[in-house]
């Protein structure tokens, strides 16, 4: 018989064909491994996955729901191939998805955050330049972070003034214009961190002072740094603006522009939605009812400004 860490392999090699990319769930699964070899558990039963997936004293509720969720699908799995693993029932531990709602940074918020990752601390200065440019390069494209943090040198072409996206959410690859304004500051990025490392050991286009490629987490450190210096988050908050919030500001703002200026915003929404590499305008289309502002702004073009509100 096959040992879970074994079957474990088998399942997310099985995902990831399928181009899934459990990342963050093929953690949660091999430390639920884990823990069942602690307990001497051979096969996967209702107690031993509520108890892990309830088990860290802070777990939030939507976060114990998403742990037992996951260990719900390689059970499923695992009962294919012995019928002793037991599926925890969808009754358990439920919690329905809600999305967060976004944070729109002000221009002035953006600045002030841009101005404080200046000021970020390393011994080459490379710390500040990186995370100047990474925040600033999200906030005018929209970028996902993951994707930034991809981003390779090759990937950023000056002279057509164009980024090149390949390791997106869904596999697809996609073109991302950027104005010229921001072409020169990240030429001016490229060239204080090729002054720091002229013999490059990293593809990557952004990098940490160390000259490798960044983190996920060290750039969310970086940020919530700079989130409560400039008074966006307390220094004891565990939860405010997220570096994610300035793709979801980015668009919330061309949409209220596209509104303003009484563009056709139907048949603006899905050049928006490919250019945010969204897998569907649906994705794009939450933006409306996530934002008080751009919800008036869609009423008053079908209602009237005044029809609405009666």
């Amino acid at each position: 018989m096959k040992r879970l860490s074994d079957l474990l392999d088998d399942y997310l090699q099985i995902r990831r064909k399928f181009g899934v990319k459990y990342k963050s769930e093929g953690r949660y699964l091999r430390n639920f491994v884990s823990y069942a070899k602690q307990k001497s558990a051979y096969y996967i039963t209702t107690d031993i996955a509520l108890d892990w997936a309830v088990k860290p004293k802070d777990v939030l509720p939507s976060q114990g729901a998403k742990r037992l969720g996951v260990v719900r699908l390689f059970a499923k799995y695992l009962k294919t191939i012995d019928s002793r693993n037991m599926v925890p029932s969808l009754e358990l531990l439920p919690f329905p998805y809600r999305r967060k709602s976004p944070y729109i940074y002000t221009d002035n918020e953006i600045n002030n955050l841009l101005e404080a990752a200046g000021k970020l601390k390393s011994k080459n200065g490379l710390r500040a330049k990186t995370c100047t440019a990474f925040f600033g390069m999200i906030a005018v494209t929209g970028m996902r972070v993951c994707e930034a943090i991809s981003l390779d040198r090759k990937d950023v072409d000056f002279a057509n003034r164009v980024l090149t996206i390949h390791r997106t959410k869904f596999g697809k690859t996609r073109l991302v214009p950027i104005h010229p304004t921001s072409v020169s500051k990240l030429e001016e990025y490229a060239f204080f961190r090729d002054q720091i490392f002229p013999k490059p050991t990293s593809t990557s286009f952004f990098i940490s002072s160390t000259g490798k490629r960044l983190t996920d987490y060290a750039m969310r450190y970086s940020f919530i740094k700079c989130s409560q210096q400039i008074g966006l988050r307390c220094k004891v908050d565990s939860r405010g603006p997220r570096l994610h919030d300035l793709r979801h500001s980015f668009s919330v703002k061309t949409m209220l522009r596209w509104y303003k200026e009484g563009a056709n915003v139907e048949q603006q929404i899905p050049k928006l939605s490919t250019f945010l590499g969204h897998v569907s305008v649906k994705c794009t289309y939450w933006y409306l009812s996530a934002n008080p502002e751009l919800l008036q702004l869609a009423a008053n073009l079908v209602y009237g400004p005044e029809e609405h509100t009666r």
